[in-house]
């Protein structure tokens, strides 16, 4: 078999052990405390947001998952491997483990920076998958020896990152977000996934639901219905804490708002919003709001909608993304195959 077959495999029982994933079995015990460690490291990885993000990798990486995603690329080894660094986000559990396995998928070594509050979930999983592992470099350090780089952060590193990394091939990854465009159809169960696509990991992802194009008319009170199944976050401190810090902003600001509770609903044109609420804004014309949102592509990184826009999600759908839903609509293997 050769290593690129090889590397495939690799990816598929990885899928196993991630599908595999049951905190009761000690196969998976130091899994676990990997899990909780992550959890007193970085307050936003509560134990359920970890193990979402685990059952999503496995799903993503089964064998037909896989063959799909890899299909469109005439995957060769490289005759010469490159060294690609690699700087993490940390707003997610292990929210940089695609670019990994994209570096290592086209047989490149990832030297590794993960970002300063998720250092123990991808360092757990690669240090103990031995092929894995040796292709990968973990460091604390500046940056050096590398052929091209990977970073992800927010609008403010990027300009960084791009003064820094300027004489390198890069892809430099800034701030988007998801919205969703509602025409007023949407079901009960739609409008609770909705709900998931704001609130899961705490809006923290670039593909959580941020804002809301509304028809004329809708009413409010159904937004606030669909997520309240999910009005314990009140009780977790973090979220709380932000809760109630952003709507006395906007009193303070006397700004007008739709609160429930848990959650804010406020009408404001900008996509991104902070944490426990989410901006929306009306519309009377798809036309006119299809223009809008092509105008805005570079701040939005996925679309929620049962209308037919190109490469719509269903709604509850943001969280799962597939192997070829690229961030920034980048695609990855591309770029390290260009290299």
């Amino acid at each position: 078999m050769d290593a690129l077959n090889q590397r495939i495999d690799a990816l598929e029982s990885l899928g196993d052990y991630f599908s595999n994933f049951d905190e009761n079995n000690p196969e998976y015990f130091p899994f676990v405390e990997a899990i909780e460690k992550a959890t007193i490291e970085n307050g936003w990885f509560r134990r359920e947001e970890c193990i979402h993000a685990i059952s999503c990798w496995g799903k993503a990486l089964e064998k037909l998952n896989i063959e799909k995603w890899l299909a469109p690329y005439a995957l060769t080894e490289n005759q010469s491997t490159k060294t690609i660094a690699l700087v993490l986000a940390g707003n997610l559990p292990m929210v940089g483990f695609h670019d990994i396995l994209a570096v290592w998928i086209t047989g490149n070594t990832a030297l590794i920076k993960c970002a300063s509050k998720d250092k123990v979930l991808i360092p757990f999983i690669i240090n103990n998958n031995p092929q894995l592992k040796s292709m990968s470099l973990f460091t604390e350090e500046k940056l050096k020896n590398f052929d091209a780089v990977i970073a992800t952060g927010s609008n403010n590193s990027a300009r960084y990152f791009d003064y820094y990394f300027a004489k390198y091939p890069s892809l430099i990854r800034k701030n988007r977000n998801g919205v969703a465009i509602l025409n007023g159809k949407e079901t009960k169960s739609e409008l609770e996934n909705l709900g998931r696509d704001m609130l899961q990991y705490f809006g923290l992802g670039c593909r959580n639901v941020s804002k809301l194009y509304l028809p004329n008319g809708f009413d409010l009170n159904r937004i606030f219905s669909g997520i309240y199944p999910l009005s314990s976050y009140i009780d977790i401190n973090k979220y709380g804490n932000n809760y109630d810090y952003n709507k006395a902003v906007f009193l303070m600001s006397e700004f007008d708002f739709a609160d429930n509770g848990f959650f804010i609903l406020k009408e404001d044109t900008a996509i991104s919003s902070p944490i426990a609420c989410a901006f929306y804004e009306y519309y009377d014309d798809a036309t006119k709001l299809r223009d809008q949102i092509k105008d805005q592509k570079d701040k939005i990184q996925c679309i929620v909608t049962n209308e037919p826009y190109p490469n719509a999600v269903s709604f509850g759908q943001t969280q799962m993304p597939g192997l070829s839903d690229y961030a920034d609509g980048v695609d990855t293997i591309e770029f390290l195959r260009s290299l």
